[in-house]
């Protein structure tokens, strides 16, 4: 995916966000929501240690030690704060995330996420995944519409590691929102020039669609 279209999927997921609520950012295309919040008051956490993560920072201001979860270069809001990771995990067991943006390598029509491991492959480490899985209050995944191989991430059943029992409530593509509610998933809103049958050969679970589009 071109840095075009995972812009494209930060700015939207940065409309979900706002004034006051603590968002954990996962790996990937979340990690370039901060510069897309304009005017929003948002704290943002990184389960490394760190409460009120800022932009990304000028090439002359980077600093490696300065880092996110994802080891990218960050800066930090006046006011933020540092703590060791057990503090951190404590903040996302004990439910005190009001939202994580994760990645996943597969979604299935319920809601449930598989984004940390691949049969086959080396697994680097779950990270915070199933922490922020479990223990988050709202949970959006932005991610592309189809993995590397052309395969449609939005699928009927996992086929790789599940992240947890926990549904997510939202999934943001380059084509399409989609809401997840009591195991259902529905099409809310289209973000390019495909049709919703279109939008369905390139899916592979199944989803409703909101009235609003019907005439879509």
């Amino acid at each position: 995916m071109n840095d075009e279209l995972r812009v494209k999927i930060a700015k939207r997921v940065a409309q979900e966000l706002n004034d006051g609520d603590i968002v954990n950012l996962g790996v990937g295309i979340p990690t370039l929501i901060p510069d897309y919040l304009g005017d929003k008051k948002v704290f943002l956490h990184s389960e490394n240690g760190l409460l009120g993560m800022g932009p990304t920072p000028s090439e002359d201001e980077m600093n490696m030690d300065l880092i996110s979860a994802s080891k990218k270069p960050i800066t930090m809001e006046t006011g933020a704060s540092l703590f060791d990771s057990a503090a951190s995990f404590v903040m996302i067991r004990g439910g005190h995330i009001d939202m994580a943006v994760l990645g996943a390598l597969q979604i299935d029509e319920t809601g449930e996420i598989a984004n940390w491991a691949i049969p086959g492959k080396t697994i680097l480490g779950v990270g915070g995944a199933m922490d922020l899985v479990a223990g988050a209050k709202k949970i959006i995944i932005a991610s592309s519409h189809l993995a590397k191989d052309g395969s449609p991430k939005l699928v009927k059943a996992l086929k790789f590691p599940s992240s947890g029992a926990r549904k997510v409530d939202m999934l943001v593509t380059e084509h399409a929102v989609f809401n997840f509610e009591n195991g259902q998933c529905e099409l809310v809103e289209v973000m390019s020039d495909l049709t919703i049958d279109e939008l369905r050969e390139i899916t592979g679970g199944h989803f409703t669609v909101n009235n609003t589009l019907l005439n879509y």
